[in-house]
């Protein structure tokens, strides 16, 4: 994800968090992946999370760039799902920026 998809993606994630009342923390898109780091509600299951982000954020992309739609798919149904805990912001920030040197 480059560009504009990319640019858009970043847009749909925020809009997403927005009407949720989530913070987005640590965002990170790589052309092949997206790492995201998120404070929620008290009342928001962890599961919710990545299906309103994917969901809304893959009808966004291929809303407004049809060659999109000749993807089977704009995801895998693989992810990583954690809450942070006692684990510091630097911690996640130190995580994400290794990451994307890789």
């Amino acid at each position: 994800m480059v560009g504009p998809v990319r640019d858009r993606l970043e847009q749909s994630i925020h809009e997403v968090g927005d009407e949720n009342g989530w913070q987005s923390m640590q965002l990170a898109i790589q052309p092949d992946h997206v790492q995201l780091c998120m404070r929620s509600t008290p009342s928001t299951l962890p599961s919710d999370m990545p299906r309103l982000l994917t969901g809304r954020s893959a009808h966004d992309l291929r809303e407004e760039f049809p060659p999109l739609c000749t993807l089977p798919s704009l995801g895998t149904r693989s992810l990583f799902l954690s809450t942070a805990g006692t684990v510091s912001q630097e911690i996640i920030q130190r995580y994400s920026e290794r990451q994307a040197k890789t």
